[in-house]
C-alpha cells in the first residue's frame, strides 16, 4: 500500500521508511528536510502544521495509510507556546484530513514523557514497570501536546471511519548511534551509560530505531484487526544502564526504593507487553549486543 510518513527525514523516520519499503509498500516522505535516501523514497516538502498544505498533500497522494512522526521532537527546543501550537496543529490536521479524505489507517507518534517524569515539582509513579494503563501526568508544553495528540486519536477512533492508533517510542537510538554517532540529545550512548544521571531523566528508556520501525509496520498491518484507538509503549528489551534500576532509580530520581525494588537485573521501567500481546511484536536489539 501507499504509506505517507510525516517527519520521515528524522531519526525514527528513516528507519520507518526503509522497513515499510522492504515490506513492499510504496513510501512517501513528507517533511521540511530531505530524507537520507531520496532515490528509494519519494520526497515531498510540506509543513502539515498548515491545514491547507496538509489537505492538499494528502489529497494529491491519496495514501492508504499515514504514519505521523513530524513534531518539535523534545521539550524546550522551542518556546512553550510554539511547541504546543505546532505539535497539536500537526496531529489534528493529519487526523482530520485523513478522516475527511478516506485514509484507512493513521498512526500518531506520542511520547513516554506523558507519564510525567522529570517534573521539577516532583513525580512518583503509582507502580513499575510503567504500562499503558498508568495515568499520564503532563507538565510542560511538549507533554501537554503529546497528551492532546493521544486524546485526538481516541476521539477520531470513535467516529468509525478509519483506524486511528497512537504509540510512544522511547529514546530512539539509530543504528549509527551504536557506533558512536551523536544521539538525539547530542551525546553518545557510551556517555549515557558511563554517566547514569544523564539517562536517569528518562528512566533509562530507549528503543532501537529498527525495532520501532518493525513495530510501526506490524501495527499498520494489523490496524484494522485490533480495537480502534489503541496506544502502545515501544521500548527496548532492557534498561540503558549497567546496574539494576532497583539501585539506580532511588539514587538518581524521586522513585523510592520500595517502588523500584522489583526492577532487578536488566528489567526496564517500561513494559512493552501490550504490543507483544496484541501485535506479536518484541524488540530484538539491545545495547548489550549492539554497542561498539
Amino acid at each position: 500500500m501507499r504509506v505517507l510518513v510525516t517527519g520521515g527525514s528524522g531519526r525514527l523516520g528513516n528507519s520507518v521508511l526503509d522497513e515499510l519499503a522492504d515490506a513492499g509498500n510504496e513510501t512517501v516522505c513528507v517533511d521540511t528536510a530531505f530524507p537520507k535516501d531520496t532515490s528509494r523514497h519519494r520526497f515531498f516538502p510540506a509543513d502539515f502544521a498548515d491545514p491547507g498544505e496538509c489537505y492538499s498533500t494528502i489529497a494529491h497522494f491519496r495514501p492508504e495509510a499515514i504514519v505521523h512522526l513530524a513534531a518539535i521532537p523534545a521539550p524546550f527546543m522551542r518556546s512553550e507556546i510554539e511547541t504546543f501550537r505546532t505539535n497539536t496543529a500537526l496531529a489534528h490536521n493529519v487526523c482530520q484530513a485523513a478522516l475527511d479524505l478516506g485514509v484507512g489507517s493513521v498512526l500518531v507518534a506520542s511520547s513516554p514523557t506523558v507519564m510525567g517524569y522529570g517534573n521539577p515539582g516532583g513525580w512518583c509513579p503509582e507502580y513499575l514497570p510503567l504500562d499503558e494503563e498508568h495515568p499520564v501526568a503532563p507538565w510542560n508544553s511538549y507533554t501537554f501536546s503529546k497528551t492532546t495528540a493521544e486524546q485526538l486519536v481516541r476521539g477520531f477512533a470513535t467516529l468509525g471511519r478509519g483506524a486511528f492508533h497512537a504509540f510512544r517510542p522511547c529514546f530512539v537510538v539509530a543504528p549509527e548511534d551504536w557506533r558512536g554517532a551523536p544521539t538525539q540529545d547530542g551525546g553518545t550512548v557510551h556517555r549515557r551509560l558511563e554517566n547514569p544521571e544523564l539517562a536517569a531523566g528518562s528512566l533509562f528508556n530507549y528503543v532501537d530505531a529498527r525495532d520501532a520501525a518493525v513495530f510501526v509496520r506490524m501495527l499498520l498491518e494489523q490496524s484494522e484487526r485490533i480495537p480502534n484507538g489503541e496506544n502502545f509503549f515501544v521500548a527496548g528489551p532492557d534498561a540503558l544502564a549497567r546496574e539494576p534500576l532497583s539501585e539506580l532509580l532511588p539514587r538518581y530520581t524521586p522513585v523510592p526504593a520500595e517502588l523500584a525494588s522489583g526492577l532487578t537485573g536488566t528489567e526496564p521501567a517500561f513494559d512493552h507487553g501490550k504490543a507483544r500481546r496484541l501485535l506479536g511484536w518484541s524488540p530484538r536489539y539491545s545495547w548489550h549486543t549492539e554497542l561498539s
